[in-house]
């Protein structure tokens, strides 16, 4: 008896435990936090913003800082503040919650969430309301920084026509340096993979996007956005400027900006006769609102550099359908510093512009030319295969072969063609709007 007794209190007790550990897990359950949304910010103009929600935004990203899941660990309620002056993205950092896990109680501790913020964040940031007050009765001192190289105006159905002014800058100009050390931190809230830039080395050019407001009677500016170009040696005396990051903040993204700031950094390598082209994809970029970024940075490059070329005479209506030339890929580089891979697109987009696709035979002559271009890749693969054919034995070749299904291809290569033609014909589209 004594026995049985004895192992039913060690079965209740275990009961208990195992009770009361679901019962602690489930309360700790209630103290993570979803950090996409914990994070608060905004870009401030007037005092009323700070208590505005409508001027709040949220991160895209927040993994970089919180981990892979987006987590924070130890709060209920929680918001992390980070409020930037609308022009000179002075910074207003809190962090507040409704209720905080305890080590005494519940055995754990919360994530250091200011630790984190912290590493991001440059020095010179203040967590007193007040404080962020006076930096804010500061902004109308604020200029952009460097050269204006283009202004442009945007009809905005609330406040009318509105003023946008795009500005090259490099770290020599003064008060840069800082300045852009707050603005890259959104870089990581927005651009999944993105890392900030070692700005001690000279190649790097920034573009920046400013707007222009009246507040009190004074025009003031605010930050839109930015783009990164490092400029690459080219033996024996030229520069190949490549961009590396470009983004649109969020209250801006939308609006047209992006295009806006691309053709005005293409404009302003054009007329610099030791930049030989741009070259390569965007390695960080966030313009558009829930879109995939590398995608749209190609449609947007594509509408842009097809707006520059189809004024050029190597890309008049009747040459296009010569097909693509060197006297295209030549008058792109020279004039508009365009490599050419991204000519060959170009060419492909004014002449399917230029193709009456109801006519089998033009649309057929189109197609087939699109898809030689294509079909490269599939082609260095049969290369491959016939050097296999060489060295493998019949075994392994019937093995390889398995994989490579001609049929296949050809199904790839016609969904790749329609894919392209549909992106082809919204650039199309864009272009007819602005006639």
């Amino acid at each position: 008896i004594a026995t049985v007794g004895k192992k039913l209190y060690q079965y209740i007790k275990f009961q208990e435990f195992f009770l009361n550990f679901d019962t602690k897990k489930k309360k700790l359950a209630e103290y993570k936090c979803d950090t996409n949304e914990a994070i608060a910010l905004k870009l401030v103009r007037f005092p009323e913003d700070i208590d505005d929600d409508s001027t709040t935004f949220h991160p895209e990203y927040s993994h970089q800082t919180f981990g892979d899941d987006e987590v924070a660990f130890g709060y209920k309620g929680l918001q992390i503040q980070l409020f930037y002056t609308a022009g000179n993205l002075n910074t207003l950092f809190k962090v507040k919650y409704s209720s905080k896990v305890t080590e005494a109680f519940d055995c754990v501790e919360p994530d250091d969430v200011e630790v984190k913020i912290r590493e991001i964040i440059p020095a010179g940031f203040t967590s007193n309301s007040d404080d962020f007050l006076t930096f804010l009765e500061k902004e109308a001192k604020f200029k952009p920084f460097g050269t204006l190289l283009h202004t442009y105006k945007v009809q905005n159905e609330e406040e009318g026509e509105l003023t946008y002014q795009i500005h090259k800058a490099d770290i020599t100009c003064a008060g840069f340096q800082k300045y852009h050390e707050r603005l890259q931190t959104f870089l990581m809230w927005f651009i999944e993979t993105a890392s900030f830039i070692d700005t001690d080395d000279d190649h790097w050019d920034f573009f920046l996007v400013f707007e222009k407001y009246n507040k009190d009677g004074e025009t003031l500016y605010a930050t839109v956005g930015y783009m990164t170009v490092y400029n690459y040696y080219v033996y024996p005396d030229k520069t190949r400027p490549r961009v590396s990051q470009m983004l649109i903040l969020p209250p801006f993204q939308g609006e047209g900006h992006g295009p806006q700031l691309l053709e005005a950094v293409h404009r302003f390598y054009c007329s610099l006769p030791k930049v030989q082209d741009i070259t390569g994809e965007i390695l960080y970029f966030n313009i558009f609102k829930s879109e995939d970024p590398s995608e749209n940075y190609v449609k947007m490059r594509d509408f842009v550099l097809a707006k520059l070329c189809q004024g050029l005479p190597s890309f008049a209506e009747e040459k296009l359908h010569l097909g693509f030339s060197v006297d295209m890929y030549k008058e792109a580089q020279e004039k508009l510093k365009i490599n050419k891979k991204h000519a060959r697109r170009v060419y492909e987009i004014l002449r399917l512009r230029a193709t009456d696709m109801s006519d089998e035979e033009k649309a057929r002559d189109y197609r087939l030319e699109v898809k030689k271009r294509l079909f490269g890749p599939y082609r260095k693969n049969q290369r491959e295969l016939a050097k296999l054919k060489r060295c493998l034995s019949a075994e392994e070749l019937v093995s390889h072969m398995a994989q490579v299904d001609t049929k296949t291809q050809h199904e790839e290569l016609e969904k790749s063609f329609q894919t392209l033609v549909d992106d082809y014909r919204r650039v199309i589209e864009r272009l007819a709007a602005l006639a």
